[in-house]
Parts: C-alpha cells; structure tokens; sequence
C-alpha cells in the first residue's frame, strides 16, 4: 500500500512572517492538494514550551530598542566564518522533543519556515537520527548564514538573486528553486475596489492610504504631524492597521480621532482581511518584512517603506525600491514629505503601482507544494561534511 503523503511544517514566532508562509503553505495544500495531510507546528513553542513568549518578547525588544547592534551581528553572521560558524553550533533545541514530534507525526517531508527549525533538522540528519526529505523556505529577498545548513535537501528562494546568492555557498543548484515567497489565496485574487470602500465605509474617490507596522504594530506616532499638516491639501483617508498593539491602537485613537484631522481616519488592530484592506488602497506605508511586501506586489500595491530595520528589512527595502515599486523613507521628517509628493503626484502612484504589476512573481503557494513534493533525500554526511563553506567572489 502507498503510503499516504505528510507534510510537516515548523514554524516560529519571532516576527509574522515565518507563521504566515507557512499558513499559506497549508491552506494551498489543503484546496489543491487534499490527498497531503500538513500539519504546523511552532518550533520555537515545542522545543521550549515554557519559555518562547519570554524569548519572543525580548527579541522584538531587542530589534525595537537596539537595532543598530541587530543589524551588526546581522552582517557579520551573514557569511559563513568563524562567528556564524560559534552561533550555529549553540544547540537551542531539545533532541528528544524534536524526536518525539518526527516519531509522532511520521512526516514524509519537512517543510522549515523558520531558521531555527532548519537548523535542529539539519542536526538531526546530520547525526544519523533521521532521514526525512527537508525543505527549507526563505521568507526574505536576501540570503543569510543562518538559513544554509548541511541537512537541507532543497531551498525555495524569493527571487533570482537569492539563488544566486546560495551557488555562492556551494549549494547544488539543483537544490535551489526559485519559487516566489508563499502568500495565502486571497491576495492571488483580484477585487473591486469600489464595492469594497463600499463595504468600509470609505469614500469612493478620496486617495487612500494604508498604514501597517507589522503584527506587533512598529509604526504609528510619526503619522500625527502628517494629518494635522496644511500642506497636506488633498483630503485623505487613512487606515490604520495596529496588529497586536493595543496600546498604540489605543493611543492612535486618542491622538487621531476624526474630530482633531480633517482627514478621514479608520483604526483597527489585528484583523483576518487584511488582503481586502491592502486591495481598496491607493498606498501602504509598512515595515518591510518579506511576507507583507511580497502580499503588496501579487496585489499591485506600491509601497512607502518606513525606516527599515538594518538587516533582512534593509534588504527587503533595497530589492523593491530597485523593482520601482516601492520607495524607502528613513525617518518622520523624510515619511512626511515623500507621503506629501506622492499623494499630489498621481503619475508617481501609477508608476509605482506599473512597476509593481511587471514585476511580480508566481508566489501561488501551489508552485510551492509542488516543490515541496518532489524533494528527494539528498543529504550524505560522509559526502557533503557537516559545514558548507561560503566562497567570497
């Protein structure tokens, strides 16, 4: 009897993106491919199930209050050598849990959204404990040490240059695939934006602004001045998206009520829609993690991106700036008046919105499945040493 196929996806919460990928992953297997079972599991929560809220709160402390000492260790880990090589030996995981979950899912495939998890699997088949077939899938337009293990059998990349960037590690590039990052369904889908603002209460014709920080809500306060600014003739209507951020909902609420802008203004927090929200606008303004702007591209959206955190957000920035379908803002002063241009310039807008359109990759999560199914056991310690070496070119 043939053995019913199983995709098990480790996840983890550090950030939106890697939880969203593999979202989108699942429910594209669930609607194309209901003969796959998937299951996903949040890495970071089964290995250490009593302290990965702790450690997820401190990291995005740590990128909030330091990001220039993130962005350091970024770059200097972002080649394999002697730093990199120290903190990808630090074992953070438990072997017996990750163990117990191979032997209780019996998974036919591991599918790795998450580093982390990438990481553990490759120790695993690196010392003989198991075999399964191992995809990892990069959730970011650039590369990184910390994705590139021995154990991983095939890489789905975002873009040509990511591929690129991995032949650099001596990947096989048979190994690689250039797939596009995983978005759910609906942002694949086209909308009428009319019937939609429609359904939001908002104005037809008004320019339409969308403003999200992310899941934890990273952006907000700067957006005071600009609605409260003369200069700003053109009446506007923004949406403002908090994510999990109660407090800055709360106090976007307080601060720009519809009685203090002459603005149209909507506040929401974590919402489920957010396809249709980005699908009724004119603009977003965001952090540019990889999952949020690659949603904007499939939805033709042009993007403002706010002060970038130094590392894969950089990176992420500095791809779609060279798309043309985005432009990066670095401070308040700088959001302000770029946000001032582009609502008067509405050749810029369509620009943006064209070069968004011509650029945009295949990232049906379908093409996605399909990759992940056809992933052999490649891996052989004995061959392939338990480190790959980055060759500077």
């Amino acid at each position: 009897m043939i053995r019913r196929k199983k995709i098990l996806i480790l996840t983890g919460s550090l950030g939106d993106g890697h939880n969203k990928a593999a979202q989108a992953i699942l429910e594209a297997a669930r609607f194309h491919r209901p003969d796959v079972d998937v299951k996903v599991v949040d890495f970071l929560e089964w290995t250490h199930p009593y302290l990965h809220n702790v450690g997820r709160f401190c990291y995005m402390q740590w990128v909030k209050s330091l990001p220039s000492v993130y962005g350091f260790l970024y770059r200097r880990t972002r080649a394999d050598n002697t730093i990199s090589h120290l903190f990808k030996k630090m074992k953070s995981f438990r072997t017996e849990r990750m163990l117990s979950l191979l032997q209780e899912e019996k998974p036919t495939e591991v599918v790795c959204t998450f580093p982390g998890a990438a990481a553990a699997m490759s120790y695993l088949k690196c010392n003989g404990l198991t075999n399964v077939p191992t995809v990892t899938v990069m959730t970011d337009y650039t590369d990184h040490s910390y994705w590139i293990h021995p154990g991983t059998d095939r890489y789905l990349v975002a873009a040509e240059h990511v591929k690129q960037a991995l032949l650099r590690y001596r990947i096989p590039e048979q190994r690689i695939v250039v797939t596009g990052i995983p978005i759910r369904m609906p942002f694949t889908q086209t909308y009428d934006r009319a019937k939609l603002r429609d359904q939001y209460g908002l104005d037809r014709d008004r320019p339409t602004v969308l403003v999200m920080g992310g899941g934890h809500g990273l952006i907000g306060k700067q957006f005071k001045s600009v609605l409260q600014s003369d200069d700003l003739d053109t009446l506007v209507q923004f949406v403002f998206v908090c994510g999990r951020n109660e407090k800055l909902k709360q106090r976007l609420e307080e601060e720009l009520g519809s009685e203090k802008t002459r603005h149209s203004v909507m506040i929401t927090g974590f919402v489920e829609h957010v396809h249709e929200l980005m699908a009724l606008s004119d603009l977003i303004v965001t952090k540019p993690g990889g999952l949020t702007v690659s949603e904007a591209l499939a939805l033709e959206l042009p993007m403002m991106l706010y002060k970038p955190i130094p590392g894969q957000e950089q990176d992420n920035a500095a791809y779609l700036v060279g798309l043309g379908a985005a432009i990066e803002v670095k401070n308040a002063s700088e959001l302000k008046s770029q946000l001032l241009e582009v609502i008067a310039n509405r050749s810029l807008l369509s620009q943006l919105k064209q070069n968004a359109k011509s650029n945009q990759l295949n990232q049906d999560a379908r093409h996605t499945i399909s990759m992940i199914l056809e992933t052999k056991h490649y891996f052989s310690p004995a061959l392939e040493g338990l480190q790959l070496s980055y060759a500077n070119v």
